[in-house]
């Protein structure tokens, strides 16, 4: 190992206080501060305090946990059966650990989550990305900012099939950032379109997110994944309406000719590069036909997906040792996915068990009863809540937070809990958006990292957040025509013969 011999004339004593060494001062307040939290929500979950005050310091040690990463199945579980304990005593704490697992996990319905989950995996490993990107590409490039719309497009198309967020933006960015860079785009509407590219992926079925909703708020599965349709599409309207007004109105964001293509490309090779993502509307026939028809139930839908998707692997990779290899990567993604989605399963529901016996939920409806909140006055407020947890939480993280509080609030002022489902994971999803945890910003920012993708340009993380920010205006303009148009995620589900 190599040393480097200090300067001679160093200053003796210790280094300056720079930014760095700033950045590690306040880290490690920021680190003791959550230690000094952690101990004293411990210590008064034991104290013989009221219940609400016990499931108050849960819930304080649950956040904790969370801004310490430790895995969020366990940030739920250990402040949940904590103050089981200290509510109940070590009796109930017993019960619920040998019942919760399999009563938890043991229902019919969930059996649609592997399946799912298999599916998005075997279409990630297909390499269906680009084939999806080229028709876009072609087919919407006459638009004002024609590359932003059509990566913004392909996103939605791809969500149909991945129901992954970051795997949508990933694929995306690194294929659609270079791309628009060399047609001269602003690097921040480059990675805005690629940003808003992955939003409807957990509104457009197959959407985890949603059934694990369906699951906590116990609602069918089926019309749950079918009430996310219509928020989707509307998503991805919505985004392409932001990214085309940024191209007219925006001084030189698209480039040249305000982002419209000038390559002229044939009809034939435009029906050919239509051709190759064959497999896009045949499993959205699959899964969004078969339930809104009652021919399969979501866990059909799902099973018969899967297997349509194992089909499209071979038909894309052949019968070559790449078909195989994708099948065995997706086999062991999906069991690792799967166990992690269940474990968060029983957090869910011993954290919901908590609250109800320390009367925190009920203690909640009552709040919002004498405050006397109207449905959209309650929605405006949830939408606030959402921003500021977005801040500092993912999306899975918030949902077990809050949904198991508002149900019964929900019932209260005649919420659909469909409706709910896609406004709440909606709202989740802007929370990979926003600093300062931003997961999907950190995700893009690291894509832009590799000189394939940025072309030698210096693509900040600030870049990547004030991208999102530019376009978090049109999503607050999502949720008001939520708010106002509650049938965009009502109308499928209420008139599909499935369950």
């Amino acid at each position: 190992m190599t040393t480097v011999a200090a300067p001679a004339d160093r200053p003796i004593g210790p280094p300056p206080v720079g930014p760095s060494r700033t950045h590690t001062i306040r880290s490690w307040t920021v680190f003791g501060a959550l230690v000094v939290l952690l101990i004293g929500s411990s210590t008064a979950i034991f104290l013989p305090l009221q219940p609400q005050a016990i499931g108050g310091a849960a819930l304080v040690l649950m956040m904790v946990l969370l801004l310490l990463r430790v895995p969020v199945a366990m940030t739920m579980m250990i402040p949940s059966f904590a103050g089981l304990y200290a509510l109940r005593g070590e009796k109930t704490v017993f019960s619920a650990l040998s019942s919760l697992p399999y009563h938890q996990v043991a229902s019919w319905t969930l059996s649609v989550v592997p399946m799912f989950v298999l599916m998005g995996l075997l279409m990630w490993k297909s390499g269906l990305t680009a084939n999806l990107y080229t028709v876009a590409r072609h087919w919407l490039g006459w638009l004002p900012g024609g590359l932003a719309v059509g990566t913004n497009v392909a996103g939605a198309g791809l969500a149909a099939v991945s129901g992954s967020t970051t795997g949508t933006a990933y694929a995306l960015g690194r294929i659609g950032i270079p791309e628009m860079l060399k047609a001269g785009y602003d690097r921040r509407l480059a990675v805005g379109a690629v940003i808003v590219a992955g939003l409807p992926g957990q509104l457009i079925p197959p959407s985890i997110l949603l059934v694990l909703y369906a699951g906590i708020a116990e609602v069918p599965v089926g019309k749950q994944l079918l009430a996310g349709v219509g928020p989707g599409i509307l998503v991805a309207i919505l985004f392409s309406i932001a990214i085309i007004l940024y191209s007219v109105f925006g001084k030189d964001l698209a480039g040249p000719n305000r982002g419209r293509s000038t390559e002229v490309v044939p009809w034939k090779e435009k029906f050919d590069s239509l051709a190759k993502a064959w497999p896009i509307p045949v499993l959205i026939f699959v899964i969004v036909g078969g339930m809104l028809s009652g021919v399969f139930t979501a866990t059909e839908a799902g099973a018969v997906a899967a297997l349509c998707s194992v089909g499209v692997v071979f038909a894309l990779k052949g019968r070559s040792g790449g078909a195989l290899r994708a099948l065995t990567d997706g086999a062991i993604g999906t069991v690792s996915t799967v166990g992690a989605v269940f474990l968060l399963l029983v957090g869910v529901e011993a954290l919901s068990r908590m609250m109800i016996l320390s009367g925190i939920s009920n203690g909640f409806a009552d709040i919002i009863t004498r405050l006397d909140l109207g449905r959209v006055e309650f929605v405006l407020l949830m939408m606030v809540v959402d921003l500021v947890l977005g801040a500092f939480m993912e999306p899975l993280p918030m949902m077990v937070l809050t949904i198991p509080i508002l149900i019964p609030t929900l019932a209260h002022l005649d919420i659909s809990l469909l409706w709910f489902g896609a406004f709440t994971v909606f709202m989740g999803e802007l929370a990979i958006l926003a600093p300062p945890v931003g997961v999907l910003a950190m995700v893009i920012h690291s894509i832009t990292k590799d000189p394939e993708v940025n072309l030698g340009r210096n693509i900040q993380l600030k870049d990547v957040f004030m991208a999102s920010l530019w376009f978090l205006p049109m999503a607050v303009v999502v949720v008001l025509i939520l708010i106002l148009f509650p049938e965009i995620a009502t109308f499928l589900p209420d008139h599909s013969s499935g369950g």
